[in-house]
């Protein structure tokens, strides 16, 4: 009798342990656990303002009253880059108001906490956003936390707690910004991987001409949580067709892994249920 409670116990144990498992490490962008299957663990997927959308110039709204962006970055806040298994991240100290955004179409000063890209397994796609059906072939994502909460992870979850500035990149001359950042990807070609990464002014990431749309989103990566302000910049940086292929020698896996490439992670565009696209431009 003992030993069959004990099986039982056990058994629940592991269920249940595997189940957190499963809900906080197997989300990724394969058939088995990608965009498709997220709501089975984050039911918020299929929420009222999830991201990414398909932005459709004609039916944004031009708002007069939306402020010029107003970014500063401190380079020396820049810490480290990393591999955590979805996409290549830069990481920015964010104790001080040294790096951060205001403006805009937000209110109250955001502060930069890391940097990230998506992207595909060609050039004809990869961009999370899209404009008028057009998919670019990468798209980085600016990640700043409001300074009304005390954290990051405090205003992670808050409908006014975040502010992604979205940059395409598309194909066209080879981008010399670009170029510190993908000479480190060698060293974080795999999983876990992580380097300091010291001195990047990720303003040299920006478009020339900041005119932007704005909408009410969400995280586009479990927990897919409602709290993001995006600020989608309308004009494209560029990459080479050479420097993008870069990004597809990252690995998903980690070390002691079959190797799999990191492409086309990104989730595709969501519905926009009702909700108003702005124009910062004419």
């Amino acid at each position: 009798l003992l030993c069959t409670g004990g099986r039982v116990a056990l058994g629940d144990y592991s269920s249940a342990h595997s189940y957190i498992q499963t809900v906080t490490m197997s989300w990724g962008y394969k058939p088995n656990n990608g965009p498709q299957k997220w709501v089975e663990n984050f039911p918020i997927a299929d929420g009222v303002r999830q991201s990414p959308i398909d932005i459709v110039p004609g039916q944004a709204s031009y708002d007069a009253g939306l402020k010029p962006l107003d970014l500063k970055y401190d380079p020396s806040t820049c810490l480290d880059i990393l591999n955590n298994g979805h996409s290549v991240q830069v990481t920015f100290a964010d104790d001080t108001d040294s790096s951060r955004l205001t403006d805009g179409p937000i209110s109250g000063l955001y502060r930069l906490k890391q940097f990230h890209f998506h992207w595909g397994a060609s050039d004809d796609k990869g961009s999370e956003h899209t404009v008028a059906g057009t998919k670019y072939p990468a798209e980085l994502h600016l990640v700043h936390w409001n300074t009304k909460y005390a954290s990051f992870s405090e205003a992670a979850s808050k409908p006014d707690g975040l502010a992604v500035v979205g940059v395409f990149l598309k194909i066209g001359g080879e981008n010399p910004n670009l170029q510190k950042l993908l000479d480190a990807f060698d060293t974080i070609k795999s999983k876990g991987k992580q380097t300091s990464f010291a001195n990047f002014d990720p303003s040299t990431l920006l478009p020339g001409c900041l005119d932007y749309w704005t909408y009410d989103g969400s995280l586009t990566t479990p927990p897919l949580y409602e709290s993001v302000t995006w600020i989608v910049c309308k004009e494209p940086i560029t990459a080479s067709s050479g420097q993008m292929a870069k990004f597809r020698t990252l690995l998903f896996s980690a070390d002691g892994a079959a190797p799999d490439c990191m492409v086309n992670n990104y989730r595709p565009p969501q519905p926009l249920k009702g909700r108003t696209v702005r124009a910062s431009f004419k």
